[in-house]
Order: structure tokens, then C-alpha cells, then sequence
């Protein structure tokens, strides 16, 4: 896997000169367009599903047993004086499983369009098992006769959310993986072949985590030419998508409302809502600037819509400061006497403070100090007046590989990534996060350009994917496109790689770090 990750940087570096070379001849990209029957689509979806319920019904099953167990044989108890009868409460586990299983389906956990990504599978499940639970307890206060243990009332409600959970993430996993073989993926179109099109083409090509296939382009213009855009082939146009989607059995097509005018808009729309086995979704019109999700509201029957302010939702955030805490935690006895001893080492190596403050943005633009163990002398800058060479070449790079400011104990922080590990501080202050965008300073902030905004919606980290591929060997532009990558693509799992399987493996090595 280490191999994987450490080429995710050249990955990114050679989509760009795909897009300056091209991939193929016009023609023999149409050709190479994989043909897959709705019969096969319709198939896996079936079977997954079965999968699903048949998997739930067995996992239920579990964790009503072991909520048994704990509660009469390991004595989990509330109220130790009830007297459990195996047969009755055997047949409440049947009846619940069958229960949760409608509540399953009503909730839409068996509707293909909540599976396979985001966490909205996730959520219903929660929801589904406390309405379950919540079912049980009213009919306790209904039938008096009816009485089941508290304990394990709770615990079956804990052990069937988390349980019920791991093995759709399990199955979800498979689905991934099949999709190298052409499973689970849905055969799309992308209407338009402007500069939005070609960027929601490449974003969604890895169809192993997009479940997207993209086949290719649909042209606006009336044009019979066979040819590619960035790439991706041409399809055909306006005119003939409805034969297009036909011999392709396409299941989705995106949209991007900005290669369309008005009435091609509303023609594509009605045409594709009156289809009811194609789905039609909508770029947003803005994809290379915004990151954010989008809410959709209505004011008197008008549909508007309304972004996010922030990148991540409630959910990732917690979970993403339930990891960052717990390592924290864990690292205590560890960082502790390591950050006395780099203390002691900087106070000693040269005078002045031995925390650097550094001014940057957080979440939304808002400001905070930063915090480094210093690694330069306090008058760096009278140093550096001294070379005017060295002066040019920052104000050109905004680096310096030989930097004449930076001390003899500084050098050995800076090339072991310690300095950083002031940052902790902030992580814990909630400032910044384990693993995030790298930081940006107000005074560099306009260089990022438009893109400024998309990072300032997830908390800058004290690693990422900008320090496990390069650091300082990165031009700003590649800094960007990582950052990006790591912000359009977040997930809890982005983060565990990145924290253990590049983290360790890059401060070893150094690469880039002066």
C-alpha cells in the first residue's frame, strides 16, 4: 500500500500532461468505449441488496445474542432481580429482525442511490435502529405485561447501530473492489465539453471511488465530428443523445448547465426527467471553485440553493476530532518528556523564545498564531540583508534550500519535521487538525487565487499530502493541486493513510524538508 500513496503526487502530475498530449486518437477512444448491459447493471444491484438484507438479518441476530449474553451471563445489569427466559426473549429477536429489516427498507437502505458512498448509509442506519428501539419502549409503557431488561434494551440498540454498520462498511469495501472488474459502476455521460465538463470528467474517471464510468462527452454544438476533449471522447451531440444513452445503457447523465443555453437547458431537463430509467444530475456551474456542499430550500415553490459554508459535515468533523484526540491521547507519555528535551535543546542552542509564532488562516479566513519550535536566529533578517542573492531568491521561490537564518540545532528540527510538532498545540486548541490543506499566511493567501477559499473550509494540518510528497521541492502550483485533491477527496480513511501508512515513511526519508 505504501508504494501505492508515495506515487499519488506523480498520479497528479501526469493527469496534467494527459491533458496536453491527449490519451488516444479520436477514433480509437470511441472504440475503446466499454459496453456494459442494463441486464448486468440491474444484476449487481440485485444481488447486492440480497446481499444486504440476508447479512443484516444475520448480524441482528448477533448482536441481539450478544446483548443477551452481556446482560445474563457477564451481568451487564440495571436491575439484577429480572429472570431471563431464553424462549421468550429468542422470539423478541426474531420479531425485532423483522422489524428492523422494514425499518431498513422504509428508511431506504435497500435504495441503491443512498448506497456505495457519502454517509448518509451510515446515518439511516442510526436512525432506523433508535426508531426500532424507541418502538420497543412504547409498547413496554403500552402492555404492561410486555417487559424486556433495560440493559439489554441499550445494549441491543448499541451493538445492532455499530454492528449493522461495520458490515455494510465491509460490504462497501468489496463493492469497491470489485469495481475493478466493472461492477457497481454506472455508465455516465457528461453533457458538455467546456472547461467544467472536462474537470468533472477527470474528477469522476476514478470510477474505483466515484462508481462513475464515464464514457464520455456529449457536444452542444451540431457537429457530426468524431473527436476528444482533454482526452475524453465525443460521444456525439444534442441531436442524437437519446440513440447515444440507448446503445451505451447509460444510467446517469451530469449535466454542466454553463455548456448549455437556456433552451438546450430546458430541452436536455425534460427530456431526461421524462426517461425514467436515466438520472439526471446538475453540476453545479461553479465545480472548479467550489468545494462546499449545497443545501436546496424552497421559497414559494422556487427551488434555491444555498452552499455550505464548510467543507466537512457534522459527522466527519466529529469523527475527524475523535482521531486527532485519540492519537493525541495515546502520544501523551510519548510527547512529553520529547517536548522537554526540544525545550531545553532550542533554549539552549541560540537565544530567544523558543516557541516561533507564525500568523496564518484558519476555517473561514479566521487568524491564528501557529506555533514551531524556532529554528532560526532572532535576527535572521539583519542575517539575510547580508546576502542579497540569497534575499532575490526568496522573495522569486519564497524558499531557501541553504538558508544562512536558520541554526545549527534548527537544521536538524527542520530535517526531522520536529519544529512542526509545536503544532499540537493548536491541533488540540482546535485551531488546526492531525491532518489537513497546509497552512496558509494572510501575506500568501492571494497567490493560491481563486482557490483560496475552497481551503480555508477544512482546518489546516500538520501534515498532508503537500509534506508526505515533497514539502519544499513542491512548486506552489503542485502544493495547490494536492490541497485540492485532499479537500474535494476527504475521508476519514484519507486521513488514517495519510497519518500511517506516508506520514512516517516521508519524515524518514526527509524528502524536501529544509
Amino acid at each position: 500500500m505504501s508504494n501505492e500513496n508515495q506515487v499519488l503526487a506523480d498520479q497528479l502530475r501526469m493527469e496534467a500532461n494527459a491533458v496536453a498530449t491527449g490519451q488516444a486518437s479520436a477514433q480509437a477512444s470511441v472504440q475503446a468505449v466499454r459496453h456494459v448491459s442494463a441486464e448486468d447493471i440491474a444484476s449487481d444491484r440485485r444481488l447486492y441488496r440480497v446481499f444486504l438484507v440476508i447479512g443484516d438479518a444475520l448480524v441482528l441476530f448477533l448482536a441481539f445474542t450478544l446483548a443477551y449474553w452481556l446482560r445474563f451471563q457477564a451481568g451487564v445489569a440495571v436491575e439484577p432481580n429480572i429472570v431471563p427466559t431464553a424462549t421468550v426473549y429468542l422470539q423478541l429477536t426474531v420479531e425485532l429482525i423483522a422489524v428492523w429489516l422494514i425499518l431498513f427498507a422504509v428508511m431506504g437502505l435497500y435504495d441503491y442511490h443512498n448506497l456505495l458512498g457519502g454517509i448518509t448509509e451510515y446515518t439511516r442506519v442510526v436512525n432506523a435502529c433508535t426508531v426500532g428501539m424507541f418502538s420497543v419502549v412504547l409498547v413496554s409503557f403500552i402492555n404492561p405485561g410486555f417487559v424486556v431488561a433495560r440493559a439489554w434494551l441499550v445494549m441491543a440498540w448499541v451493538l445492532s447501530i455499530g454492528m449493522v454498520a461495520s458490515y455494510r462498511l465491509l460490504m462497501r469495501r468489496l463493492a469497491y473492489r470489485s469495481r475493478a472488474h466493472g461492477h457497481f459502476v454506472t455508465p455516465t455521460l457528461i453533457v458538455g465539453t467546456n472547461a467544467e465538463a472536462t474537470a468533472l470528467a477527470e474528477q469522476l474517471s476514478d470510477h474505483m471511488s466515484s462508481g462513475v464510468d464515464v464514457l464520455g462527452l456529449i457536444e452542444t454544438r451540431p457537429t457530426q465530428d468524431t473527436h476528444t476533449v482533454q482526452g475524453f471522447p465525443v460521444l456525439g451531440n444534442l441531436d442524437n443523445v437519446a440513440s447515444t444513452i440507448q446503445r451505451l445503457s447509460v444510467r446517469e447523465v451530469i449535466v454542466v448547465p454553463s455548456a448549455l443555453d437556456g433552451d438546450q437547458f430546458v430541452g436536455v431537463s425534460q427530456w431526461l426527467n421524462s426517461t425514467p430509467d436515466v438520472d439526471m444530475r446538475l453540476s453545479s456551474g461553479l465545480y472548479e471553485v467550489l468545494t462546499t456542499g449545497m443545501r436546496v430550500t424552497t421559497r414559494n415553490s422556487v427551488p434555491l440553493m444555498q452552499l455550505n459554508r464548510l467543507r466537512l459535515s457534522r459527522l466527519e468533523t466529529t469523527l475527524k476530532a475523535i482521531l486527532d484526540y485519540s492519537l493525541i491521547l495515546l502520544a501523551t507519555p510519548l510527547l512529553v518528556p520529547l517536548f522537554a528535551v526540544l525545550y531545553l535543546l532550542v533554549k539552549f542552542d541560540s537565544p530567544g523564545p523558543v516557541f516561533y509564532r507564525r500568523r496564518v488562516m484558519g476555517v473561514g479566513g479566521q487568524q491564528f498564531d501557529a506555533f514551531k519550535f524556532r529554528t532560526m536566529y532572532v535576527n535572521g533578517d539583519e542575517i539575510l540583508a547580508r546576502h542579497p542573492e540569497l534575499l532575490a531568491q526568496l522573495k522569486r521561490d519564497h524558499k531557501l534550500k541553504d538558508d544562512p537564518r536558520v541554526t545549527r540545532m534548527g537544521q536538524f528540527l527542520r530535517r526531522t519535521s520536529l519544529d512542526e510538532l509545536a503544532q499540537l498545540i493548536n491541533v488540540v486548541l482546535g485551531e488546526m487538525s492531525l491532518v489537513g490543506p497546509r497552512m496558509i499566511s494572510p501575506v500568501e493567501a492571494d497567490m493560491y487565487g481563486r482557490m483560496k477559499n475552497n481551503l480555508l473550509t477544512v482546518k489546516p494540518g500538520l501534515t498532508g499530502l503537500w509534506q508526505v510528497s515533497g514539502r519544499s521541492d513542491l512548486s506552489y502550483e503542485e502544493r495547490v493541486r494536492l490541497d485540492m485533491f485532499y479537500v474535494r477527496n476527504y475521508s476519514i480513511w484519507l486521513d488514517i493513510q495519510i497519518l500511517f501508512f506516508q506520514t512516517l515513511p516521508a519524515v524518514i526519508k526527509g524528502r524536501g524538508a529544509f
